[in-house]
């Protein structure tokens, strides 16, 4: 018990120091020599950049937590420092784009790299208990020994449970199930006080509510318990192409409206996405297409008029008992659409290898060292009523024909989002998630180049500002709070009562840039 005291006495010491900002000589004078927390250069540098490497702010300590208790206490320490606390950041996979998980000067938490344990799974209660550092591909095999799954997915599954919980989780499941925040049942959370708190819908409501969505503003996830179905055995994936935009978002609107039939009336998964490169259809997800269904690119696009394809791309899960039947049940939703004929694309595959499919891109990617490079990616959320303004201002006008990287395109039901969250969606039954994954890349092309993206951007945003187009953007990120509260609209008043509550001293997550604190400066206040 004494050495226990000890540790969490030299624990206190050093977070204080921290809090004065005092060096890493001054630090190790202070005889901390806790495992957990790390001086390293390697792991301040590794904190100091994320997966968009277009900013880098570097931490004075990295810390590998085992529990929320550790989490806790760090936070604490901030919370009743003399000398006003220091920035503290959750980092799951480090895959931010803006630096939204950097604690400049302060304290990074890595989640993913210290606790013990592994998601418990209850299968008479189908739901998932999982750390908030766990990432989803390891939730889901884990719960695949269960023959359950979470119902609702992101594209890529190498990414923590808070960190996309602390965003929305949106993948083309959504239409069906909502987002991943809306399939949680309970959330152990550390708040910005450093008290731990198990909320839920019937408990701590509010709390609940906040964090969901909450960019990381109230608290810092540490268990995540997720709702579970079961699982299936293999899926039917399917991608039809197109050269009328009002062809593709009609299919598409056509194929979520199905959401409430039964599960042999309705793909599982509807995405699409826009072909502005002509190349890109072959080099992007390659393993798609095989050698026995090459795909002619340069006749559709020329049928087009304008260049650019789209694609409607769905799934269907099934088990090896009902292999016989479905043929018919994918010939019998597809029957209803109006792609181009014979452009149906067709692979089939066990379920864990579709959902992990964009790993599969990555390795392809790190192979060929197109990985690490600056993503200077824009996820919007586009209303229904305004997304063929969008194509043609955007996918016809602004990106020219040449892009480096998938951009998606697919709408989703308002009504499976829960409102109490803090996520802004548009205020339409149906809206669109459009996202531009480009990667910056310096290939002597000044249209690949991180400047012109970057440019390209604001070019869009400006675009749909000047056209009264109302996009809030998904992954946000603003330089001021009069952006920030813009953003939030009628939900801003709620976002900073909740940070007054749960956050008084402004300590967590100030890579964001929401709020202004001694940490961080805002040009301007609405305070």
């Amino acid at each position: 018990m004494a050495a226990k005291l000890i540790l969490s006495l030299s624990i206190c010491r050093l977070i204080v120091a921290v809090g004065l900002i005092l060096g890493p000589a001054e630090l190790f004078r202070l005889g901390f020599d806790h495992p957990r927390l790390s001086l390293d250069e390697s792991d301040l540098e590794s904190a100091s950049r994320d997966f968009g490497l277009m900013s880098r702010s570097r931490p004075r300590v990295v810390f590998r937590p085992r529990l929320a208790e550790d989490v806790a206490r760090v936070v604490r320490a901030s919370f009743d420092s003399p000398q006003g606390g220091f920035p503290v950041s959750a980092m799951g996979h480090a895959h931010s784009i803006n630096g939204q998980a950097h604690a400049a000067n302060g304290v990074v938490i890595r989640m993913g790299e210290g606790c013990v344990g592994v998601p418990a799974v209850s299968e008479a209660g189908r739901y998932v208990d999982a750390w908030g550092g766990e990432l989803w591909i390891d939730v889901l095999r884990r719960t695949l020994e269960h023959g359950l799954a979470p119902k609702s997915w992101t594209d890529y599954l190498y990414l923590s449970v808070g960190g996309t919980l602390s965003n929305a989780g949106i993948s083309g499941q959504a239409f069906n199930h909502g987002p991943q925040i809306s399939n949680v049942l309970e959330l152990d959370v550390v708040t910005g006080k450093g008290d731990v708190v198990t909320c839920s819908q019937e408990k701590d409501s509010r709390l609940f509510h906040a964090v969901l969505g909450g960019l990381g503003q109230f608290g810092i996830i540490t268990r995540a318990r997720i709702a579970l179905e079961p699982a299936p055995q293999r899926v039917r994936w399917i991608r039809v192409l197109y050269s009328n935009f009002t062809s593709f978002t009609g299919d598409q609107e056509h194929l979520i409206s199905l959401h409430g039939r039964p599960a042999t009336e309705k793909f599982d998964y509807v995405e699409g996405f826009v072909i502005v490169d002509q190349g890109l259809i072959n080099n992007w997800r390659s393993s798609f297409f095989s050698p026995l269904n090459p795909v002619k690119i340069s006749s559709l696009g020329a049928s087009s008029g304008d260049g650019a394809l789209y694609c409607i791309e769905v799934t269907m899960n099934y088990n090896d008992s009902a292999a016989d039947s479905i043929d018919q049940k994918v010939e019998d939703l597809l029957k209803d659409l109006n792609f181009i004929p014979t452009t149906v694309f067709t692979t089939d595959l066990p379920y864990i290898d579709f959902l992990d499919r964009v790993h599969k891109a990555e390795l392809k990617l790190r192979s060929k060292n197109l990985w690490e490079v600056s993503h200077p990616w824009l996820n919007l959320f586009v209303p229904r009523s305004r997304i063929a303004d969008f194509d043609e201002g955007v996918f016809k006008g602004i990106l020219g024909n040449k892009t480096s990287g998938p951009i998606l395109i697919y709408p989703t039901n308002r009504d499976k989002w829960d409102r109490e969250s803090s996520v802004v969606i548009p205020d339409e039954d149906v809206f669109y998630l459009v996202a531009l994954l480009r990667s910056a890349l310096e290939d002597g092309d000044e249209t690949q180049t991180l400047d012109y993206l970057t440019n390209q951007n604001q070019r869009i945003l400006n675009f749909c500002r000047e056209q009264g187009i109302p996009v809030k953007q998904y992954l946000p990120h603003y330089t001021t709070t009069e952006e920030w509260r813009d953003h939030f609209g009628e939900k801003w008043e709620r976002f900073r009562e909740n940070k007054m509550e749960y956050d008084p001293r402004h300590i967590l997550s100030t890579g964001q840039r929401i709020f202004e604190t001694r940490f961080v400066r805002r040009t301007t206040s609405s305070w």
